[in-house]
C-alpha cells in the first residue's frame, strides 16, 4: 500500500495531542459521540472511532485505532504474558483490516485504543503497538507503551528482546490494572444513574466508586454490589470511617464526628447524613450487598468504639 509516513507521522500526532487535551478536560473516560466526532486537520474531519473495531479514517491509509465494544462479539482479553489479544476482522487473515494492523505491525506505527467500559463510554490508551500475529487464533497482540518513548518519524525501531518489549510489559500490566479499576466506576456510577449515594450530588467529574470491601482483599471484587457512586468528599468520610453504612442502607454517623462544631460543610455534609438512607440502584443484583454490608459497618463500629 502506498504510504507517507511524514504525513501519517502528522496525522497520528494530532490524534495524539488532541486526546490529551480532551482527556484533560472530560477525564480519561471518553464519550462515543466524542471519539466520532474527533477533530479538525487541514481543513478536514478526522474522526477517531469508526462502525468497525479496527478504524482508518478518510484521510490515513493505515488504521489509527482500534476498539473493543462493551458485550461486544469479539472476546478481547489479556493473555499469560499480559499483553492484549485482539481479535481479527472476521475470519480471513487478508480481510483488509486485518492487513492494515498486520502493516502497522510491520512498520511500528503507534494507534489508539479504545476499550468499551459501558455502552457509549471508553477508556482511551495510547500509544499501543501491534507486537504479535496468530493467525491460527486469529488474533494480535497489543502492548501499551509509554508516550514519552513516542517516535512518529524514525524507521529504526526497537526490536523484541530489548529495554522496549521490557518497558511494554510493564505499562501494559499498568493499564490493565488502570482499565479495570475505569471498568468497575463506570458501572458503578451507571447503576446509581450517576450521582452521590451519599448527598445525590450528580456532577460525574466528582464521583468515584469507593469499594465496601476494599480491593486489596479477597472479598473486595470489582462487582457492583461491592461498590457505592460517592462524591470525593463522602468517598473520603466513608473510606476514613467518618461514616458507616448498615446492613439496612441507612447512614450512621460516628458520635464524635456528631459533637464536633467546625462550620457548616461538616453541619450540612456530613453531620446531616445520619440516619438518612443512601439511594440504591434500580436492579436488585446492582443494589450494594447486605453481607459485605454488615462485614464493613462491624468495622465502623470498632473505630467508633477507639474513638
Amino acid at each position: 500500500m502506498a504510504f507517507d509516513r511524514t504525513y501519517d507521522a502528522k496525522v497520528r500526532g494530532a490524534a495524539f495531542e488532541w486526546l490529551s487535551r480532551t482527556v484533560s478536560i472530560r477525564g480519561e473516560v471518553l464519550s462515543r459521540d466524542v471519539l466520532a466526532a474527533g477533530f479538525e486537520l487541514d481543513e478536514r474531519r478526522v474522526p477517531l472511532v469508526g462502525p468497525q473495531g479496527i478504524f482508518k479514517p478518510a484521510v490515513m491509509g493505515v488504521p489509527l485505532s482500534i476498539t473493543t465494544a462493551p458485550n461486544g462479539p469479539y472476546d478481547d482479553a489479556f493473555g499469560y504474558d499480559n499483553l492484549l489479544r485482539y481479535r481479527y476482522r472476521g475470519t480471513d487473515p487478508q480481510h483488509r483490516d486485518n492487513v492494515g494492523l498486520r502493516f502497522a505491525m510491520q512498520n511500528s506505527l503507534p494507534l489508539v485504543y479504545f476499550h468499551g467500559l459501558v455502552p457509549g463510554k471508553y477508556l482511551a490508551m495510547w500509544p499501543v503497538y501491534v507486537v504479535g500475529d496468530q493467525p491460527e487464533y486469529l488474533s494480535f497482540s497489543i502492548a501499551v507503551d509509554d508516550a514519552d518513548q513516542l517516535d512518529l518519524i524514525s524507521e529504526v525501531h526497537e526490536t523484541t528482546g530489548t529495554i522496549a518489549e521490557i518497558r511494554r510489559g510493564y505499562v501494559t500490566t499498568t493499564a490493565r490494572r488502570r482499565l479495570h479499576q475505569s471498568a468497575f466506576r463506570e458501572r458503578v456510577l451507571r447503576a446509581y444513574r450517576h450521582q452521590c449515594a451519599f448527598c445525590r450530588l450528580r456532577h460525574g467529574e466528582l464521583l468515584d466508586a469507593a469499594h465496601i470491601i476494599p480491593d486489596t482483599e479477597s472479598e473486595g471484587q470489582p462487582i457492583v454490589s461491592n461498590g457505592l457512586s460517592l462524591c470525593r468528599l463522602h468517598h473520603a468520610t466513608f473510606d476514613r470511617f467518618f461514616v458507616g453504612v448498615r446492613p439496612d442502607g441507612t447512614i450512621d454517623v460516628r458520635s464524635d464526628i456528631l459533637k464536633e462544631f467546625d462550620g457548616p460543610t461538616l453541619q450540612h455534609a456530613i453531620q446531616g447524613l445520619h440516619d438518612q438512607p443512601i439511594v440504591i440502584p434500580r436492579k436488585q443484583a446492582e443494589r450494594p450487598s447486605e453481607e459485605l454490608l454488615a462485614k464493613r459497618y462491624e468495622r465502623f463500629l470498632e473505630v467508633a468504639a477507639a474513638m
